[in-house]
């Protein structure tokens, strides 16, 4: 017989009143729910209705099986779709009292063992099949690597079992007994990094990322209120879930309202669209790759998208111009945070916002958040107008980088404040526009271009489905620009053809790109943001190939 948790709380009363949940963790909601709505829906996929009583189960049985390996302690590396699995696996992590390291399901081999040795797992937490791919001969791979890696296997229905590494090569299948766990935890409270998740991996292996409860918590109080959530939101989460953006609008903030979330194991448009009008789903969260898919499809010019109220996006440079289409197509709000997986949140749109701070800005400082604006020389930008590398300090902050010394020195300034990769303005009305990444920038004749405002412009050729800048090394002017493009219709796209459309649409020409190359599709990361270091590897190679 399970115990009776000490909550009190009813569904949708995180919305009014949050300060209620302070100090509770997810894995105590979601018991909480499991015992007062057991059979109410926790997550939806394309095949399957799961109930928070589920859920809870899948949770106690994933930490059961963590129970078995190595004697119960070491990290927990999860690999495993965006579905409740994944969720549950992290539960069961914080349940055992065992720091979870979540990886993107869409992770190649070097990056999962990178992330295994860096964070010195002991476990993996995967599926049987990952993204229809059988997982045996990675995870034979892996072993490799690691000789005495235990591996649990789960999946949304609730199997569960067990691979001990054994002392001289070999695994030993081991039965899983059935446990009830206490749904706090023996060793962390909210506050503590219970957590790793990895940095998107755009430029190079990633990092990992210390997470705490409390953090992603007051992160979803601040999107609650922006969005004006309510008791009977229905959330559809197309992020992957290990990274910030999908943990916030996937395992916080439906969790703590009790809501249902829509997800699929991989991410199909046509999927999502059929989903979004079947479910009745309220908030989309999706990156801004996602929603220009669904702008795009066919599928959704008949669709009925009208029970849409709000959609978060970001990760990437939100175009206005496709945001605008989105709120006239669906009569959803387009919102987004500003920040990023090490500082959390910074700045925030509200359906409160005019269209202008909404759709053309990131919205206003967060109160609770602190900003400096830094220039090229590391001087602290004053006045009513700022523009520079943004600095923060605040609560919604990360506790730095896991056991990287070198990294934070890089993360922090020699004061504390955590540094933001970007070049941004910040109005007197404190609204903030983002105008390009410090990595991000093409310094042309001695000329800055910002990459995200070059691909804003590419963007807008009817032609172009997707893009990304990125800077060419050239003996004269140091760099030049090229644009790397997914076409609508799959034909390529010259040089010539998109300099005479922008210069018809007055352009200036350093922002007109030198070189063009059309590509069937754009390398992505396991974020799912554009690999902009995999992007100009692929640019070097062909430049070097038409040069020979």
């Amino acid at each position: 017989m399970q115990e009776p948790t000490t909550l009190d709380v009813a569904i949708g009363e995180f919305a009014l009143d949050p300060d209620r949940f302070s100090g509770v963790s997810i894995s105590e909601i979601v018991r909480h729910w499991s015992e007062t709505i057991p059979d109410r829906t926790a997550f939806i996929t394309p095949t399957s209705r799961i109930s928070w009583a589920q859920y809870d189960a899948a949770a106690d049985a994933i930490a059961s099986a963590l129970e078995l390996s190595s004697e119960g302690y070491g990290h927990v590396a999860v690999l495993l779709p965006d579905t409740m699995v994944f969720h549950a696996a992290l539960c069961a992590a914080y349940r055992t009292g065992r720091v979870a390291v979540g990886i993107g399901s869409r992770s190649g081999l070097r990056e999962i063992s990178h992330l295994i040795e860096r964070s010195d797992a002991t476990v993996l937490v995967t599926t049987r099949s990952l993204r229809g791919v059988d997982t045996t001969e990675l995870i034979s791979q892996l072993r490799q690597a690691h000789p005495a890696l235990d591996v649990v296997f789960a999946d949304d229905t609730g199997a569960v079992s067990f691979e001990r590494a054994a002392a001289v090569g070999g695994v030993v299948s081991l039965p899983v007994p059935k446990r009830v766990f206490e749904a706090s935890s023996p060793t962390f409270s909210t506050a503590a990094v219970s957590m790793l998740n990895s940095t998107s991996g755009t430029t190079g292996l990633p990092k990992l990322v210390t997470q705490t409860e409390d953090r992603w918590v007051a992160f979803s109080e601040i999107g609650a209120e922006a969005a004006d959530v309510g008791p009977e939101e229905v959330f559809l989460g197309a992020v992957p879930a290990p990274f910030g953006f999908g943990l916030w609008t996937s395992h916080f903030l439906p969790a703590l309202l009790g809501a249902p979330n829509v997800v699929m194991e991989r991410f199909d448009v046509a999927v999502m669209i059929d989903l979004i009008e079947r479910e009745g789903v309220t908030v989309l969260n999706c990156v801004s790759t996602q929603f220009k898919m669904l702008l795009r499809s066919d599928a959704a010019a008949s669709a009925n998208l009208d029970t849409l109220r709000v959609m978060f996006t970001g990760g990437e440079a939100v175009p206005y111009s496709e945001a605008l289409a989105f709120e006239e197509r669906t009569g959803a709000a387009v919102l987004q945070f500003y920040g990023s997986n090490e500082t959390g949140a910074v700045s925030v749109t509200t359906v409160d916002d005019d269209s202008d701070t909404r759709l053309r800005t990131c919205g206003h400082v967060i109160d609770r958040m602190q900003v400096r604006v830094f220039d090229d020389a590391a001087t602290e930008v004053v006045g009513s107008m700022r523009r520079g590398q943004p600095a923060v300090n605040g609560p919604l902050m990360c506790q730095g980088y896991w056991g990287d010394v070198d990294a934070n020195n890089e993360l922090y300034t020699e004061d504390g404040w955590m540094l933001l990769g970007d070049i941004v303005e910040i109005d007197e009305d404190g609204r903030v526009r983002v105008v390009g990444r410090k990595a991000d920038i093409i310094i042309r004749g001695g000329k800055n271009i910002s990459a995200v405002e070059v691909e804003e412009y590419v963007r807008a050729h009817p032609l172009v489905d997707l893009v990304a800048a990125v800077g060419v090394d050239d003996a004269l002017f140091g760099e030049k620009v090229c644009a790397v493009v997914v076409t609508t219709d799959s034909e390529a796209l010259s040089a010539a053809e998109l300099t005479e459309w922008m210069r018809e649409q007055g352009i200036t020409r350093e922002y007109i790109p030198e070189y063009v190359m059309t590509l069937a599709e754009l390398p992505m990361a396991a974020g799912g943001k554009v690999a902009k270091g995999a992007v100009k590897e692929l640019v070097r190679e062909k430049l070097a190939e038409a040069i020979c």
